[in-house]
């Protein structure tokens, strides 16, 4: 029987305010407190996202950012969230969608959420107005949310 709840979507949305309302709390510091830092990967192909063409060629599907002692000019709205990075020593500002982010984690406290992002076709190209990247995230024990354990199959 089809639900009118999507309550796999409700998680989602609710789970993505929270790195929401953590990028908030850190844009209104100015810093990260302690010893925190974010690890965020997004998919470099959904809309709204900006990567330099050399960025895309590099991460063509997914890049993971840390934002940890160097990052400038945090701001976080409602759809999306920019941020000064600096990448091969090039200072660029990154903008990204929320509904780009497919993990997020803080390995600080051991603590992260995957996201079921949805694949789109790649957007038109653009300007270049963005990025900044790292490795991936490791295993590092960090404890991962998965939504698909909630998902219907």
């Amino acid at each position: 029987m089809d639900s009118v709840f999507r309550y796999d979507k409700m998680v989602e949305d609710a789970l993505k305010g929270v790195v929401r309302h953590c990028l908030t709390q850190v844009a209104k510091r100015g810093a990260l407190p302690g010893q925190h830092h974010f690890y965020i990967t997004y998919r470099t192909r959904h809309p709204g996202v900006a990567l330099p063409a050399h960025l895309r060629e590099r991460y063509p599907e997914e890049i993971t950012i840390v934002l940890q002692h160097q990052f400038w000019n945090l701001e976080v709205g409602e759809e999306g969230f920019s941020v000064g990075l600096s990448f091969g020593g090039v200072q660029e500002t990154l903008v990204v969608p929320f509904a780009a982010v497919t993990a997020f984690a803080d390995p600080s406290c051991k603590f992260g959420l995957q996201f079921q992002t949805e694949i789109v076709a790649e957007p038109k190209p653009t300007a270049e107005t963005v990025a900044a990247a790292s490795p991936a995230v490791t295993d590092n024990g960090a404890k991962v949310v998965a939504l698909d354990a909630f998902r219907k199959k």
